[in-house]
């Protein structure tokens, strides 16, 4: 056993270094670690047929449990999470449906309208509108659509984009906080605990909520001045495009608008229904390629493989660490320093998450971090939840702090720099950090005063 623990370590290190480096794309990292770890650490070291089975989770999708919970949760983190993949292809292909139809820039718009196209107003709308996109809608997508509004705005508008770009990129990992659906690291931990939409927006909705308010008003004074110079006192509205123009197809648009709406309820009522987030994911894509008719195939084209691809060799690397006992050693190790603490526990967890997610992606730690906090919570005899909104806000707070924390992060900046606007660690950092700190730090008291 010892082989194969220090061979899953090493294939482990070296897909985190590979990450980090970006010089080969990540999906194919993952993969081939996934590969080295199926032959090499179950298959040489172990030589463990039924470990490949439990890491590969195929069995899992045959089940009804898989796509309905009868009155109890479903508690799978071991190998692939199936579950967490279909329900990110699923609302991969509900976002291109209403990408397609325009729905995000007639949203955009018409805040901007709203607002009387005034910067410090706009400002502060997108802000807020970023953190409610963010949780039912991936981070990447609601920035990647964001970021392009705010560019074009400010070319009619004549302020720097920067600071808006960095604060939506912010405010949407904070949205994406609050939900189940709303950032990868929360859909890891959710459907690999069993915790509901409902569990989420109670728990760490209420944090983000209350760090919102902070959040807006942290990048208010921080970049007000900067948004203000070199805008004109006068705006000529009439040359500004109307929220209807944005619109390609009016038929299509209210249906993405009806198959939304469809997918918030079934989020929201999930725990109620019984209907787990893969089915739900299955049934809203169905849906979306039917009403999209002869665009299905091109909608099927455009979904992102290559992010389903890394979770999926993601996932077996952390199996690698899971079968040999790596993670229940390190949860003895934060028992053994936490003394049995369940403060002390937390702020370990909470802080670790953070400053690990601000430098490699949160998506493999929330991932591998979920079994850790499971044999933490039965070893220590906590609360696993507590624990749990920890984790999650951790990962995805703490992703904010640099450029290359979380995916989001890394659209953001690439749309800016694609447009003119190059937005180096410096500028990134300088006010990203003690924003994220701010929330952390807020996180943190929260779940001591409530849980602990």
């Amino acid at each position: 056993m010892l082989v194969a623990q220090v061979l899953a370590v090493i294939i482990f290190i070296a897909m985190f270094l590979m990450i980090v480096m970006d010089k080969v794309e990540r999906q194919y990292v993952t993969l081939g670690c996934g590969l080295l770890t199926l032959v090499g650490v179950f298959g040489i070291a172990m030589h463990s047929m039924d470990a490949i089975l439990e890491t590969l989770n195929i069995r899992s999708i045959f089940t009804l449990g898989f796509w309905y919970e009868a009155g109890s949760s479903s508690e799978s983190s071991a190998g692939i999470n199936w579950a967490t993949i279909i329900f990110i292809a699923g609302m991969m292909v509900m976002v291109e449906g209403m990408a397609k139809a325009g729905f995000f820039r007639w949203l955009c718009m018409t805040l901007a309208k709203m607002v009387n196209y005034k910067p410090i107003p706009l400002f502060v709308a997108f802000m807020i509108m970023s953190s409610i996109l963010a949780m039912f809608i991936d981070s990447i997508t609601v920035i990647l659509f964001l970021a392009s509004v705010t560019i074009e705005l400010s070319k009619l508008l004549k302020f720097n984009p920067v600071p808006m770009i960095l604060s939506e990129i912010f405010c949407a990992n904070l949205g994406g906080s609050a939900t189940m659906c709303g950032d990868p690291p929360n859909i890891i931990i959710g459907t690999s605990l069993g915790y509901s939409f409902s569990d989420f927006i109670t728990n760490t909705g209420v944090m983000a909520l209350i760090s919102l308010v902070f959040v807006v008003i942290y990048f208010y004074v921080a970049f007000r001045k900067e948004i203000l110079a070199g805008a004109p006192e006068h705006i000529d509205t009439s040359a500004m495009p109307t929220p209807r123009e944005t619109i390609t197809n009016k038929k299509d648009f209210a249906i993405s608008c009806v198959i939304f709406a469809c997918a918030v309820v079934m989020l929201v009522s999930h725990a109620q229904t019984g209907l787990t987030v893969a089915f739900i994911g299955t049934v809203i894509a169905i849906i979306t390629l039917i009403t999209s008719g002869k665009y299905a195939l091109e909608i099927i084209k455009k979904v992102d493989y290559k992010t389903l691809l890394f979770f999926i060799g993601l996932f077996i690397v952390v199996g690698g660490l899971e079968q040999t006992g790596i993670l229940e050693i390190i949860a003895g190790f934060i028992g053994d320093v936490s003394k049995g603490n369940l403060k002390v526990m937390v702020a370990i967890i909470i802080w670790v998450s953070a400053i690990a997610s601000a430098f490699v992606d949160n998506i493999p730690f929330a991932a591998t971090m979920v079994p850790v906090i499971q044999s933490l919570a039965a070893a220590q005899g906590v609360d696993l939840s507590t624990l749990a909104w920890a984790l999650s806000m951790g990962t995805d707070i703490g992703g904010s702090a640099t450029p290359i924390g979380a995916s989001a992060n890394v659209v953001g900046t690439s749309v800016a720099a694609k447009n003119g606007h190059v937005i180096g660690w410096g500028k990134y950092c300088i006010t990203a950090i003690p924003a994220t700190v701010v929330v952390i730090a807020v996180s943190m008291l929260f779940i001591f005063v409530r849980y602990c």
